[in-house]
């Protein structure tokens, strides 16, 4: 299973057009990399079954939060031009929106196989 997710991770990286990276500083070019590693684990835990499955989502979890937590820490670096700043904030959000929109399709995903939600954090929700 490991050499099929490498194999799926090689693909992903030699399709992903480049145009993804163009006004991206190298912090979101490896947010960017990291969330396309996420979809191929995500793909490699619905494929997988009993045991093998719940290690593959937890796993997908656990890289999720940190993406998360990373990213809420980005800041543009000192000495942007108010036009770079303004760029590298539209990045920012574009990065944000597509982790969203992949954790909302996930939980759906999820939800519509039974699988249960417990552990599973949900972003923008307060934790206690």
């Amino acid at each position: 299973m490991k050499h099929l997710v490498a194999t799926a991770i090689s693909i992903a990286f030699a399709v992903v057009p480049l145009a993804a990276y163009a006004g991206q500083d190298e912090a979101q070019r490896q947010i960017t990399q990291r969330l396309q590693e996420q979809k191929l684990e995500f793909a490699a835990a619905e494929m997988a079954q009993g045991a093998e499955r719940d290690k593959f989502m937890q796993e997908h979890m656990k890289m999720m939060q940190e993406t998360m937590g990373k990213m809420q820490a980005m800041k543009p670096r000192e000495g942007m031009s108010p036009k770079e700043q303004k760029e590298w904030m539209d990045e920012h959000q574009k990065l944000m929106d597509q982790m969203m929109t992949e954790q909302h399709m996930m939980m759906q995903g999820m939800m519509g196989k039974g699988m249960p939600m417990q552990g599973m954090p949900m972003q923008g929700m307060p934790h206690k």
